[in-house]
């Protein structure tokens, strides 16, 4: 029966673009970019109860990246520039990571939300590099003599790597780093009983989920094709946040659902700006106290698991 149901599900996913209008492939790219951003933050907060505000910072590094390697360097297949995405933001992560090993809660929360504003700033200051607030015009992806110029294409492309990225993070369990950070996220106490190096792992949760985040910050700025700064305000890092607590910590489907929902709500209320971060709290506040493990948590309970 499972088996079945993912065969329907990527036979739903693969003939999306031929039965649905282009805006609502353009949603679905959207939804697989948050998607891989919010198992990314999962796999920091989730696993490790590192709460960060600053993947939107992650996500324009990304994003910038990819852009300026697909800018000066036209042709390159669609592969460069995601992988030079995933590479910086990675060292950037790397070098956020170990002054934060000291903090904890709010002060940790507080650092990742001061390293979002510092990018933004960076971006505006960099204006000979990113071009400030005129933005940053990107170049349509290409693999090999094919430029994925439409919403079809680049809805493949963002789907492919998706379906990569969501594979891993799956598979993460099963190796010596994912038991690791399953044990940080059980006891701390415990897993430095067990012979876990906490510096070591909680430094490599935040390089993972910053890689994660520079993988979907490139295909953000292919799918849209034009970045500003605006785009990574605070709110956006608060969205991602939100797809974590909504989908369920911990949870890789979890993440991906919820990255799904606040993405639709969010379009949903598209002329309802003003109002959009009340009702985000709304949702945040009755998710945490109606159901404190999110959908993830729901699904497992209707199909009779009680742990």
């Amino acid at each position: 029966m499972r088996r079945a149901a993912l065969a329907i599900g990527a036979l739903a996913l693969l003939g999306w673009p031929w039965a649905a209008p282009p805006y609502f492939v353009f949603l679905a790219s959207l939804i697989v970019v948050n998607a891989i951003v919010a198992i990314g933050l999962n796999l920091l907060s989730g696993y490790t109860n590192q709460l960060s505000f600053g993947h939107a910072g992650f996500l324009a590094v990304g994003a910038y990246t990819a852009a300026i390697v697909a800018t000066r360097w036209p042709g390159v297949p669609v592969v460069v520039p995601l992988l030079a995405a995933a590479l910086v933001t990675a060292a950037v992560g790397l070098a956020l990571g170990i002054p934060c090993l000291r903090l904890e809660g709010l002060y940790l929360a507080m650092a990742t939300l001061a390293f979002g504003f510092v990018v933004v700033e960076a971006i505006l200051n960099l204006d000979w590099l990113t071009r400030g607030n005129d933005g940053l015009r990107v170049p349509a992806a290409r693999l090999g003599p094919w430029a994925l110029a439409g919403d079809t294409s680049r809805y493949y492309l963002v789907l492919l790597v998706g379906a990569v990225m969501v594979w891993a993070a799956l598979n993460l369990a099963r190796t010596r780093t994912g038991r690791a950070l399953l044990a940080i996220r059980e006891s701390e106490i415990a897993a430095q009983a067990s012979g876990v190096h906490l510096a070591r792992y909680r430094t490599l949760a935040f390089v993972i989920s910053a890689l994660y985040t520079g993988v979907a910050g490139g295909l953000f700025a292919f799918v849209v094709g034009f970045l500003s700064p605006d785009a990574f305000d605070v709110f956006l890092s608060v969205d991602f946040v939100a797809m974590i607590i909504v989908g369920g910590l911990g949870s890789v489907p979890g993440s991906v659902v919820g990255a799904a929902v606040l993405t639709v709500l969010h379009d949903s209320l598209a002329g309802f700006q003003n109002y959009r971060p009340l009702i985000f709290g709304a949702i945040l506040i009755a998710s945490m106290l109606f159901m404190p493990g999110g959908i993830a948590s729901a699904f497992r309970f209707l199909r009779g698991d009680r742990v």
